[in-house]
């Protein structure tokens, strides 16, 4: 069998309902290192930029405001391409391949701008080298859920998939996490606030750039020996724009798409708050000690261990939509309430040695699911790329799959869009000191941490209710499909 996978497509498409080694498993997880990577910088972007280097937060909100426009024409092109391209490489290798070094060189440069460029230099650097990292990350996320999404049709065997890469995804990230907070930058006399402490960044841009370039190649090379199992390409169709917009308009069509887009782009953005924004308040109003930071990012830790037992308990019981749509209700009680009872005033005084409990335990057992949640979201449109096919009559992973990865880098994008623009409208000051902010500030912190980030929770549960797509629709669609491969295979022999 050769390494193309298109030019055998009987072999290449026999065995669809396999299971898939675990070596491939693990080998495509590691690729979440590039994202854990891109996320622990993600924690100090704006601080960086704000706080650091002294761009007004409007301005660096513009900056992610311009990035996410830009990902949201490239994001589904690329992976219209990827679908498309026929080579002795496959279709996905040659774009994860191609991406390693792009992306680290503008992580790099994202963490070491020239010196004394002053604030407008700083803001077009900030967005240069912002929309260069995202487009680079296209070429490789776009790509490699796509991948995942080829490698069977087994609907328990791509969740599985799915969800080694999403539970990798998630320790990678703590792990990095707590690897900023206490060892680049740790608390000290000097800075109370770590992230204020310019020449570590040195230090995360360059770690940063090594482990991404090591992450996507290792991922890429890993799992090259998988393109004789994936969807032949279809040499005879014409790479047109005419058909990328007819691809795009026939997925806008489909209600379970639009439900699975929407409430992704929710529940990333509601990420994106949790990630960024709420930095702003642990570090501020709450006055947190930078290493405090790591054991309120330390709850999501139990979850990644039971995410599949349990996730695998209620999909047997209970269908995709239920049970999604009840996990994000409880993730968005549990991370929003300390913030409300601190609006309320019900919290303990900043000193009290229990107010991180206060913090932690709720949003604790909001996290005990959380990962769920993204491994649910990964099966909702692996389902969509097979109700898809069966309709147009092509495998579209890579369009398919272009928002989710518009919703990784918007949990980033739409973070740092509401910390820029929320922090100039709540009027939070330049080289800001925690205790000395005003009462109108304060609140305008909680109010998005808190009310906020659950009004879009309680969006994102109303758009997950019109996913359509059931256990027993998606069942019919792989017995069609496979009668439909099976007839085209006789015919071509």
């Amino acid at each position: 069998m050769t390494i193309d996978g298109a030019s055998n497509g009987k072999a290449a498409d026999s065995g669809r309902r396999r299971k898939v080694p675990l070596r491939t498993k693990l080998l495509f997880a590691v690729g979440a290192l590039q994202e854990a990577s891109v996320s622990a910088g993600g924690l100090c972007t704006v601080i960086y930029y704000n706080q650091v280097l002294g761009v007004a937060p409007g301005m660096v909100g513009l900056a992610f405001l311009i990035a996410s426009v830009c990902d949201a024409v490239s994001d589904p092109l690329v992976g219209f391409v990827s679908d498309r391209l026929n080579s002795r490489w496959g279709r996905r290798h040659p774009f994860m391949i191609l991406s390693a070094l792009p992306i680290a060189i503008c992580f790099f440069m994202l963490y070491q701008p020239m010196q004394d460029l002053g604030e407008t230099g700083y803001f077009i650097w900030l967005t240069v080298f912002l929309v260069l990292m995202r487009l680079s990350q296209t070429f490789y996320l776009i790509p490699h859920d796509a991948l995942g999404a080829e490698l069977t049709d087994d609907t328990l065997e791509r969740t599985s998939v799915f969800g080694y890469n999403s539970v990798a995804v998630m320790l990678t990230t703590m792990v990095l996490a707590a690897a900023t907070y206490y060892f680049v930058f740790p608390s000290t006399p000097e800075y109370a606030v770590g992230f204020l402490n310019e020449p570590q960044y040195f230090i995360l841009a360059s770690v940063g750039a090594i482990t991404i370039t090591f992450s996507v190649l290792l991922c890429a090379f890993g799992t090259i020996d998988q393109i004789p199992h994936l969807h032949p390409v279809d040499v005879t169709k014409k790479f047109l724009m005419s058909g990328y917009f007819k691809e795009l308009g026939a997925l806008l069509k489909n209600t379970s798409y639009l439900s699975a887009c929407i409430s992704l782009l929710i529940i990333y953005s509601g990420l994106g708050i949790i990630a960024i924004v709420a930095n702003y308040a642990y570090l501020y109003v709450y006055e947190f000690a930078t290493e405090d930071l790591f054991w309120i990012g330390a709850t999501k830790i139990p979850g990644v261990f039971i995410a599949m037992p349990l996730l695998g308990f209620l999909a047997v019981r209970f269908e995709k939509k239920t049970i999604l749509m009840t996990v994000t209700l409880i993730l968005a009680t549990g991370c929003g309430l300390p913030h409300f009872l601190r609006l309320l005033d019900l919290l303990p005084a900043n000193d009290s040695p229990y107010l991180i409990y206060w913090v932690v335990v709720p949003m604790f057992l909001g996290y005990l699911i959380f990962p769920v949640q993204h491994i649910l979201i990964d099966s909702q449109l692996v389902d969509i790329a097979d109700d898809h096919e069966l309709k147009v009559g092509n495998r579209s992973e890579g369009v398919v799959f272009s928002i989710r990865s518009f919703g990784i880098k918007a949990t980033q994008g739409i973070g740092g869009l509401f910390a820029g623009f929320g922090l100039e409208f709540i009027n939070f000051p330049q080289n800001a000191e925690a205790g000395n902010l005003s009462e109108e500030t304060i609140n305008g912190l909680l109010m998005m941490n808190g009310p906020l980030y659950f009004m879009l929770y309680l969006i994102a549960i109303y758009a997950i209710s019109y996913y359509q797509l059931d256990k027993k629709r998606h069942a019919e669609i792989l017995v069609e499909l496979e009668k439909r491969r099976e007839s085209a295979a006789n015919g071509a022999a």
